[in-house]
Formats: C-alpha cells, sequence, structure tokens
C-alpha cells in the first residue's frame, strides 16, 4: 500500500485557517471523508471530481472507504476538528492502518484557543472528554459505566481540568453532575462557545449553579477550577470524622482497626474493592480515597446505617463508590470480580461469602475480615482451611487515654480479630 491517508486538523474558520500543505492536500483529494459540518467547510476548494463520505456516525464504515481507495491509489483526505492527535479520529486511524498509511496535519487544539480567550496557562491542566452518547443524568453512586465518569473523577483528582463536551452531555448537564457529587462554591466554570466564528461566546468564571440554571451555545469546551478547600488526609480519618448511627455511636470499624485492615488489604491505585457490611461506611470510605483510578462497591442491609454511609461518601466526594441497600451476598452477582474484599458484617452468611468471594476474587486478591466473637473467627478459619486458601490472624487489642479528674487512665476497646486470606496467583 503505497498510497497514505492525510489527517487534516481544521477548525470552524474553515479554509482561512489551513497551513497552504492542507489545502494542497484538499485540491489533489480523489475522497473526503469529514462530519458534514466540516465538509460544507471545504466543499467549494475541491477538484470537481473529488467525492465526499458523511463521517456522522459512520466511524467503522469509514475504514472500509479508506482502505478501498487506497487499494485503488486514490488520494484520501480525512478531517477532523483542531487537534486530531487530542481526543480525536488519529489514535483510532492510526491503530486501525499503521502510522505509516496516516500523515497527521493539525490546527491549534479548540483548547488552545479556549485558553487563550480565558486568558489563562494551560500547561497544568488535564484534559478529559464526555463527548460522545447521552449519559443521562448523575447520580450519587453511579458506576464507572456511566458517561460521565472520567470527567467526574477527573475533577475529583485534579484543580484544572479541561473538558471536550457535546450537545448531550453539555455544561448544563456537568454543572448539575457536579452539584449532586457534593461540590458546590469552590468550583468554577468557564465557557468557550463556537470558537472562531462569528457569534463566538465566552462566559468566565461561572459558578455551579449559574450553568445548571441555563443552556450555551455548540458547540463548546469548558475549564473547570477547583479552588482551595480543607483537604482530610486519604489515610488514618478519626471516628469522629464520620456520621455514625445515634444514639448509639460506636458502630465503626474503629481507627486503629481501620488502619491495620486496610494495610492488610494492601490496595494499588486501581484497585476493585467490596465493602461488605458497610456499617458507617468508615472502611470502604478510606479505600475509595486510596484507589483514585479504582472504585468501590459497599453493601448494607441497615437501612441507617446506610444513609450514613452515603452521607460520609457524600460529604467526602467519593464519585468512585458505590453503596447498595441489601444483605449479602445479593446484589454481589452484578459487581466486577475485585481485588481486595473486607468483611466488617455478614448477616449470618459468612461461610458462604467465603467462598463466594475466594471464587470471585482476582489472582494476588485480598479478603480481610473483623470479628469480634470466638465463633465467627472459628468459621472463618475453617472455611479458609477447606477452600486451601493462605490465612493469618491477628489480635488487635487497643486502649485510648481518658481523662480522670486532672489525670489520664487508658480505657481498653474490645479486643479484634482481623483475618486476611490471600489468593495466589493461578
Amino acid at each position: 500500500m503505497s498510497a497514505t491517508v492525510t489527517l487534516i486538523g481544521l477548525l470552524d474558520d474553515g479554509w482561512a485557517g489551513l497551513s497552504e500543505t492542507a489545502r494542497h492536500s484538499l485540491n489533489k483529494a480523489d475522497l473526503v471523508i469529514g462530519a458534514g459540518r466540516t465538509l460544507e467547510l471545504v466543499r467549494v476548494h475541491l477538484a470537481p471530481a473529488a467525492e465526499t463520505r458523511d463521517l456522522d456516525g459512520g466511524l467503522s464504515q469509514s475504514l472500509l472507504w479508506i482502505r478501498a481507495a487506497l487499494a485503488t491509489e486514490r488520494a484520501v483526505v480525512v478531517l477532523a476538528t483542531g487537534d486530531p492527535l487530542c481526543h480525536g479520529i488519529a489514535r483510532y486511524l492510526i491503530g486501525q492502518l499503521g502510522a505509516d498509511a496516516v500523515t497527521v496535519l493539525p490546527a491549534p487544539s479548540t483548547l488552545q484557543l479556549a485558553f487563550a480567550r480565558f486568558k489563562k496557562p494551560w500547561q497544568d491542566v488535564v484534559i478529559a472528554s464526555c463527548h460522545g452518547p447521552d449519559a443521562g443524568e448523575w447520580t450519587v453512586g453511579a458506576t464507572p459505566d456511566h458517561g460521565l465518569y472520567p470527567v467526574i473523577r477527573a475533577i475529583a483528582r485534579h484543580p484544572r481540568i479541561a473538558v471536550f463536551t457535546g450537545p448531550r452531555n453539555n455544561p448544563a448537564r456537568l454543572a448539575r453532575a457536579l452539584l449532586t457529587a457534593g461540590y458546590h462554591t469552590e468550583v468554577t466554570l468557564s465557557i468557550a462557545c463556537r470558537l472562531l466564528l462569528a457569534d463566538e461566546a465566552i462566559f468566565p468564571d461561572l459558578s455551579l449553579a449559574e450553568v445548571a440554571a441555563r443552556e450555551f451555545p455548540e458547540p463548546n469546551v469548558l475549564l473547570v477550577e477547583r479552588g482551595p478547600t480543607l483537604e482530610l488526609p486519604r489515610f488514618g480519618l478519626e471516628d469522629h470524622e464520620y456520621q455514625q448511627r445515634a444514639p448509639d455511636k460506636g458502630l465503626i470499624t474503629k481507627q486503629e482497626a481501620r488502619a491495620l485492615t486496610l494495610a492488610k488489604l494492601r490496595l494499588q491505585p486501581d484497585a476493585i474493592v467490596w465493602d461488605i457490611g458497610a456499617g458507617s461506611g468508615s472502611v470502604g470510605i478510606e479505600c475509595a480515597r486510596l484507589t483514585p483510578q479504582g472504585h468501590v462497591w459497599a453493601i448494607e442491609k441497615n437501612e441507617a446505617d446506610a444513609a450514613n454511609a452515603q452521607a460520609n461518601a457524600l460529604r467526602f466526594r467519593l464519585s468512585n463508590y458505590t453503596l447498595c441497600i441489601g444483605k449479602a451476598p445479593a446484589l454481589l452477582a452484578a459487581w466486577p470480580d475485585p481485588d481486595a474484599v473486607f468483611i466488617g458484617g455478614s448477616g449470618g452468611e459468612l461461610a458462604g461469602l467465603i467462598d463466594l468471594i475466594v471464587s470471585r476474587l482476582k489472582p494476588n486478591g485480598r479478603l480481610v475480615m473483623n470479628f469480634v466473637t470466638l465463633e465467627n473467627l472459628a468459621t472463618a478459619t475453617t472455611v479458609l482451611q477447606a477452600a486451601g486458601v493462605g490465612w493469618d490472624v491477628v489480635q488487635l487489642q487497643a486502649s485510648r487515654s481518658q481523662p480522670i479528674l486532672d489525670h489520664h487512665r487508658l480505657a481498653a476497646q474490645n479486643p479484634v480479630w482481623i483475618v486476611t486470606a490471600h489468593k495466589e496467583p493461578a
């Protein structure tokens, strides 16, 4: 295959914004493929015999057109928006056709233009995109298959995010999603609309509430900026920082046991974690904070505790945490296989849960369980032994200082047995 494909970045100023090399390629093209809007920007400059194909909705079909044209030595141009290598079509075409078959002639990215209009530097900006199918509105506990998930997670992890939007997943929808996720006045949005067109419009530094309540001209891109906030540590939160059941506070994995449990889980940043018997959510919430590229699935049968766990997750703005109300093992079949599992409560289903988890754990996965009764400890070790899974037990006995008159004494907490099982690689 000696003929190649020329991939040309094009902005809304059309022919006027193209380089001489790009113009020459379009003049000589036998086949020009692009979205209907981009084709109209250059159609008058194409050769009379040039064939055009509308790319809208036909990405996979475009490969057939390209290969057929290259097989007969016809010159092919594919039009893209801005820089095709920045969330554009170039990666797909190069992956399918090979790097030697594609020449890329980029235009300035729409993000470059947007930041020039905002008059803000962008060397520290992280880029995300929700330009795609209708994602629907964001809900508390949304899972990674939601179309806004990559953007929401990027915003959770970085203070400045540039976002490619779309007609369906527009700035107003993203603003509503951020409000639902617990962000408020500390986040501002700047929106650049219809760049390089006569009705170009720039909307800098708007609040989430302002953006959520209005529509903006299409197409547009936006900048999300998150101001300084009081950040809590990712590890080692105090028990009182969690909302707990009242008046009987204390239904929470205490900080000392929580710290050792998290250490035993040995979480990777992208870990998939199950939290069974979530209670107030303390372990699962710290797991979510320790796995910024992963996700936590939690289940709790007590509705009051589940409400507290959900409130805690919202307070910490955990968009990678999904809480289900129910009794395990119900619902677990729909969850992805885990890298790590914590059992804080089993609802009388401990033996069956351990067998299920051992069968679902990924290789090198870990199961950590906390017990305060001898019976549950005996059940867990017996089932693990029968399953041929390696395990160890740590008895944790902690005491906390308490004032007594003008002195202090140590008050003992209940002993906790922490059982860790490790699934060896196949």
